[in-house]
């Protein structure tokens, strides 16, 4: 005669399910770790893409803001000049908001001249990019860089693709506002 607990089921059986719900709840758990990665690289993606479109803005308003200048060019003293240039009767926009860095967290580190002016910036992250290659030709010395700090957009690296603005697949990979 079989051993019988309360339940009245035969002593043995209980635990199978027990396992098994304990495996589902396993591979469910890397699922979502998987999922998570891939979302995470999903995401240090777009940041990366971002990081290319707001350099380059920045770089091409810092040099829009030397070529203009009345006199003697020369570069701002501050990010907010590029917003609005004191310098003419009626102020010049040379970018239309000062965008945050995506990478280290919103503050850009600053590139100055030996006048103090701004020549160019950076992100601050010390984060290895994902991105290594195919980078647009003004940033072609990215290629292989250790961190993003390494992406310096200097403004005499900055240049319009044309006359009539980005090609279709640099403007399909900007994120957002349109330049």
């Amino acid at each position: 005669m079989a051993a019988f607990i309360p339940s009245g089921k035969p002593a043995g059986e209980g635990g199978f399910t027990y396992l098994g719900v304990l495996f589902l709840v396993a591979l469910m758990g890397m699922g979502l770790a998987s999922a998570g990665q891939v979302w995470s690289t999903a995401s240090k993606r777009d940041r990366e893409r971002q990081l290319l479109w707001v350099g380059t803005q920045y770089a091409q308003a810092l040099r829009s803001y030397y070529r203009s200048s009345p006199g003697v060019a020369q570069y701002p003293k501050e990010l907010a000049d590029l917003l609005q240039d004191e310098r003419f009767p009626s102020a010049k926009h040379h970018l239309r908001q000062l965008y945050p860095d995506p990478m280290g967290g919103g503050e850009w580190s600053l590139m100055r001249g030996f006048d103090g002016r701004i020549t160019g910036l950076y992100s601050a992250a010390t984060d290895t990019p994902l991105k290594q290659t195919d980078f647009p030709t003004q940033w072609s010395d990215f290629v292989g860089m250790a961190s993003y700090k390494d992406w310096q957009f200097v403004a005499e690296k900055a240049f319009l693709e044309g006359a009539s603005g980005p090609t279709k697949a640099q403007s399909a990979k900007s994120p957002g506002v349109a330049p």
